[in-house]
């Protein structure tokens, strides 16, 4: 039986379509190792995002690549939107790579194994119109508890700055009957917490049914049994309605949690960004989530460096970002890539400025963050064990609704011996530091 090395960079949606990569793989009776050593052939699942993404994936691929010379690797496979951006070229000037497969050709996986086990050098690509669905056999590789859920691929937002349309396609979204059938499949195998995600998830809906319809999924999936979480991730402002906030706010299993990418405050920005909202939108969105959804948890991304950000354009974002105290924020320097509007932009801020401004704005939301968390001490928490200590047996790790898969801190749990993971226990937070807090178990 042929193993496959199997690696997957960048985001969660990337993940899962490295999962449905695998469960292609295993129903085609070859096995899956983790061990480089062992595979005959190793796919890698990349990501061109931004500049640090494709470097990431260049270097992984020639990470990899030196399994063919010293292990038993028969080809090595270029998989998602790195091959899908730059396909031929990849391939003529990475004579490692056997075979590249675009980001709408997954389905193809099997076709490149096979050209790779030949001999041959290909490149497949198909176009830009495919979509999991519940009847693709995906491998969950999140622990047992846990899983993303893609409702939608592609974006038509076309942001000035953003390669995705051009690398994922227009925005379309999955049949509702689908998403459902799927994560009634994964709470059937033990799931808990259904993270659900897209490039645009509140844009949900609107091309198959002419208008957002993420808060009816939600008030399908709500309604299956043993699901304790759900998590909305990658909401873009624009189509966040008033519904749907009363529809976090009401329902219980629904996490207190919104991720809503922001990019920048000031609307000379937000206008050359080809962003959709303006600061008066943004900021009477914040005041909504604030006072209709009690304890809610706002997490957002802001990019510094665009073209023609000023110093002033700078310090208002600054001011933004303390007025607004978000529990989670990540920041990103503008990255200039080829073939988006931005890139073409005159007014190019140098990478010493970007990395300055970066540099500001991570160390005053570090004080923000710390002082939020300690804002939670004497507070009461259920917390989804996730593993614990090596050195401390007796003090276990894991999440509240508070914070997401990846991305956010942890919670560490003294006296959380008996505690497996997948667990729930009730926990009293005794210390919050920059990032993660410090609990007790409470007697069950």
């Amino acid at each position: 039986m042929l193993k496959i090395g199997f690696v997957s960079l960048g985001c969660a949606k990337n993940l899962v379509d490295t999962e449905v990569m695998l469960g292609i793989l295993l129903e085609n009776s070859f096995a899956i190792t983790a061990d480089p050593w062992e595979a005959d052939i190793i796919i890698i699942n990349t990501c061109s995002f931004i500049d640090s993404a494709k470097e990431e994936s260049i270097s992984t691929v020639l990470q990899m690549a030196e399994y063919k010379q010293n292990g038993k690797c028969r080809g090595i496979i270029v998989a998602g939107c790195l091959g899908q951006r730059y396909q031929q070229e990849l391939l003529d000037e990475l004579p490692e790579v056997s075979a590249i497969v675009g980001t709408g050709a997954w389905p193809r996986i099997m076709e490149a194994i096979q050209a790779t086990l030949a001999g041959q050098r290909v490149v497949l690509t198909s176009k830009l119109d495919v979509i999991y669905d519940e009847n693709m056999p995906r491998i969950n590789t999140m622990p047992p508890y846990s899983a993303y859920v893609k409702i939608a691929e592609g974006c038509s937002n076309c942001c000035s700055y953003c390669v995705i349309p051009a690398i994922r396609g227009n925005f379309r979204s999955r049949h509702m009957e689908s998403i459902v059938k799927e994560v009634k499949d994964l709470v059937r195998r033990g799931v808990k917490e259904i993270n659900l995600i897209a490039q645009d998830t509140t844009s949900y809906g609107r091309d198959l049914y002419g208008q957002p319809c993420l808060t009816k999924l939600l008030q399908e999936l709500v309604q299956i049994e043993d699901i304790t979480w759900i998590r909305l991730l990658y909401c873009y402002p624009k189509y966040f309605t008033d519904k749907l906030i009363e529809m976090i706010a009401a329902e219980p299993k629904i996490c207190k949690y919104v991720d809503l990418p922001l990019q920048h405050c000031h609307d000379d920005i937000l206008l050359a960004m080809n962003r959709r909202d303006r600061k008066s939108d943004i900021e009477t969105l914040l005041m909504k989530l604030r006072m209709n959804i009690p304890g809610v948890v706002l997490r957002t991304s802001f990019i510094v460096g665009f073209p023609g950000e000023t110093e002033e354009h700078f310090a208002a974002l600054k001011q933004f970002v303390m007025k607004h105290k978000f529990e989670r924020m990540g920041i990103f320097t503008y990255s200039q890539e080829e073939g988006t509007p931005a890139a073409s932009m005159i007014q190019q801020v140098s990478d010493e400025v970007k990395e300055e401004r970066y540099h500001q704005l991570m160390a005053l939301q570090c004080q923000i963050s710390e002082e939020l968390n300690q804002q939670m001490e004497g507070r009461k928490l259920d917390i989804l064990i996730e593993g614990r200590s090596s050195e401390q047996p007796e003090v276990g790790f894991g999440r509240s609704y508070r914070e997401a898969p990846d991305v956010d801190g942890k919670v560490y749990v003294e006296g959380a011996t008996e505690a497996q993971p997948g667990d729930i226990i009730t926990v009293e937070i005794v210390q919050g530091f920059t990032y993660d807090l410090l609990g007790e178990k409470l007697p069950s």
